[in-house]
């Protein structure tokens, strides 16, 4: 049979194609692909981030007082009417207020936590868990700052009376009956902080970026 034309075009070349003028082939080598770049991640900094961590929880920690004079002033009294034997009792439909006081006390501190955690987040060469420990903490102490410091401020607003006799109606500060809104602020700085990390999606949340 006669070969075909194209058949030794197809054909691979022969190793003695490439001969060099001796006659001798050249050696081959083993192709080594360059290793993977692969980028150092960053280490948690601890150190260099504890004088801020502190600065942080001191003036979130103040922040509380601003809340409390603002739940002083739109938390409503209750109004109650002096009793025979000298106590008072609540009128009709002014139990409620109790109820008003803490949703009111609540929403100011889910608010300051939201504006907590966005405002630490925008210390960008700071971010990290020891920033985001430091403004929970804060969060903490300006929580219980101005549940204190609120009825206290609550009580010289609406003083009780010295005089008052029968069927008289006095206006009673308002009071927090709960402690569990105190975690309404430090939880909400949390999330808000871990939802922009998250978000962020980078090893070093962007601190080192010039």
């Amino acid at each position: 049979m006669t070969e075909q034309p194209g058949a030794a075009q197809d054909a691979a070349p022969l190793r003695e194609d490439h001969a060099e003028p001796n006659g001798q082939v050249p050696p081959t080598y083993p192709a080594y692909l360059p290793p993977p770049w692969r980028q150092e991640r960053p280490r948690v900094v601890v150190r260099a981030d504890l004088l801020p961590a502190v600065t942080v929880l001191s003036t979130v920690s103040l922040l509380g007082l601003p809340v409390a004079w603002l739940w002083s002033v739109l938390a409503p009294p209750q109004r109650q009417v002096v009793g025979g034997d000298g106590q008072a009792f609540p009128l009709p439909a002014e139990s409620y207020h109790r109820a008003d006081a803490l949703v009111i006390f609540l929403l100011l501190c889910l608010a300051a936590g939201l504006c907590t955690g966005l405002a630490v987040w925008f210390l960008r060469e700071r971010r990290g868990p020891v920033i985001m420990l430091a403004a929970v903490l804060g969060s903490v102490v300006a929580g219980w700052l101005a549940a204190q410091v609120g009825e206290s401020w609550a009580a010289g607003r609406y003083p009780v009376p010295g005089d008052v006799q029968v069927l008289d109606v006095v206006e009673t500060a308002p009071e927090l009956e709960s402690l569990g809104v105190l975690l309404a602020w430090p939880l909400t700085a949390a999330l808000v902080y871990g939802v922009m990390a998250a978000w962020n999606s980078m090893d070093d949340l962007g601190r080192r970026l010039g």
